[in-house]
Parts: structure tokens; sequence; C-alpha cells
């Protein structure tokens, strides 16, 4: 009898343990709005499926959230930047969420497969667009340069397709890919191929991505003007010859080596051959631009910043 009442304590004990939550904090759905759209082109959302794909990224973008809130600070640099080169291109202004994914806004980054820049290309589709690069010179780290190299790729596509879904997709998957899959599938569509994980999620993580840069505030993203990255103004100084040491160079303008190398990503080695004389527009940051000054910080989007910020 009493074994057969420890039993019973020891079972509700059991039970009440593992009713109670292991993760103290909360975990909320994200609800979806009512409408999205990409590039003035609206998704169906009463459809299930892309419903679903929708929310999947929605998810992801909310829960990483040191990436997702990085993206935003780096936005304020890089989109003054970005969003001038594609409106004289005439690419839809939603295009500059496409480099967000790329590769979060870091000018940096470079992926296992190569790619490099905010815009990830690779070496031969840099090179089919326009773009130098060399052990040197490699201007997929260029961002006005290599902006506007994704701007006529991107442009080629939609001449082809007549649709900025599967222009994008094809920025992903590659033109060939996409147009085999559009006429195998007998669809034109972006919405009804059947397609790789990854791509069918591309389009996906750029309307989630547009969805909660406009609005950052209503997915719990609370940021001040001074959490935002700062653009860094400069000047130019013009090299059309060679340059022995970028160090003595840098040191002859009054910058450092690190400074020099920083506003010009694109320079890939300690010295300059040019052989050919092309002519080079080295940027050399303004020393005031150098330091930060909580009294003169810029705000790209005021939308970025929490309420109690904004009424500042």
């Amino acid at each position: 009898m009493m074994m057969s009442l420890l039993c019973c304590l020891l079972s509700v004990t059991t039970l009440r343990a593992q009713d109670k939550p292991l993760n103290p904090t909360t975990t909320y759905a994200i609800p979806l709005p009512r409408k999205a759209s990409f590039c003035g082109q609206e998704v169906d959302l009463l459809r299930w499926d892309l419903r679903e794909r929708l929310d999947r990224e929605i998810l992801a973008m909310n829960y990483m959230h040191s990436s997702t809130l990085q993206i935003i600070k780096r936005a304020n640099r890089y989109f003054p930047v970005i969003e001038p080169i594609l409106k004289r291109n005439g690419i839809p202004d939603d295009m500059k969420y496409l480099c967000c994914i790329e590769s979060s806004l870091n000018p940096k980054a470079l992926s296992p497969t190569g790619a490099a820049g905010l815009w990830q290309f690779m070496p031969a589709t840099a090179r089919e667009n326009g773009l130098q690069v060399t052990d040197q010179i490699d201007e997929r780290y260029h961002v006005e340069k290599e902006t506007q190299a994704a701007c006529r790729f991107l442009k080629e596509c939609y001449e082809l397709y007549g649709d900025w879904y599967l222009a994008a997709a094809a920025y992903n998957a590659g033109k060939r890919r996409i147009s085999a899959e559009v006429e195998r599938q007998q669809t034109g569509s972006f919405f009804d191929l059947w397609l790789s994980e990854e791509t069918s999620r591309y389009i996906f993580r750029l309307i989630s991505m547009k969805i909660v840069l406009e609005q950052p505030g209503r997915y719990g993203f609370r940021l001040k003007a001074e959490d935002l990255y700062q653009p860094v103004k400069s000047r130019q100084v013009s090299v059309s010859g060679s340059v022995a040491d970028w160090v003595v160079f840098a040191r002859e303008h009054g910058i450092t080596y690190l400074q020099l190398k920083e506003a010009n990503l694109w320079l890939r080695d300690s010295r300059l051959d040019n052989t050919q004389h092309r002519v080079y527009h080295v940027d050399i940051p303004l020393k005031e631009h150098l330091m930060f000054h909580k009294d003169r910080l810029y705000v790209h989007n005021p939308a970025w910043l929490s309420d109690d910020e904004t009424k500042h």
C-alpha cells in the first residue's frame, strides 16, 4: 500500500515538473501581413503553400536576431549608395534587399564557392558584367561598381522573362537553369515552378527581408540613431600608374594602411603594377569621418528607429 502511494506521488511530481516550461522566455508565432509584394508584384497569400513558404522565412528572419539586426545597422551605410544606382538603371528599389540576403550587407563577404562582395558575384560572372577581377584588383568588393554590375545582370534577366521574381531567381540559380525549368514545366510564374530548395526559398527570403526592414519596430527590432552604422565620407585620388607600396601611399595621404584597405576593399594586394595605365579612383576617408560623433548622426530611414527615438 505504501509503495503504491509513493509511486503515485512520484508520478504526480513528475507530471508537474514536465508541465513547467523549460525555457523561461516566451516564443511567439509571427503574424503574417495581409498583403505582400516585391518589385510591385503581389504574392497571393491565400494560397496555403505560398503562405507557409513566407511564414518559414519570416520566422527565420525574426529569430536570427543578431544577423537581422546587423543588416539593419549596415543598411544605413550602404542603402544611400545602392539606391541611386538602382534608380539610374531602372531597377526596382526592392532589389536592394537582394544583396541583404546574398551577403548580409557585408562588403567583405566571401562564400565557400568563391562568390564575393555585397552582391556575391562569382569571378566569371563578374567579368561578364564588366568587373575587373585579378590578384591585385577585385571590383566585386567595390560597392558602386558591383552594384552597377548587378543592375546589368538583373536588367538582362528581366528582358528575358518580363518578370522580376524570375529575374531574382535567375540571380540565384542562373539564367540557363531558370529558362530550362520555365520551358520544361510550361509556366511563366515563379510561384508555380518546382525548383531546388535554395532557389524556392530565395524569393520568400527577399520578401521577408523587405517586410522586416520596412517596419523593424513591428517585429521587435528596436534601434537608436547611434546604433546605425554611419556612412564614411571620403575624397578621391586618381591613380593612373603603378603603386610600389600601398602602405607608403596611405601614409603620404595622411591615413593608415588599415584605413586605406577598409575604404578600398577592392585593392587586394600590397602594390599595384597597372602596366596598362588604367585610371583607378582611390577613396581617402576624411579624418572627421573616422571618428564617431553622436551629435551629427545620419539616419537614412527613420522607420528603422524605435518610436521613443523618433519622438526626440
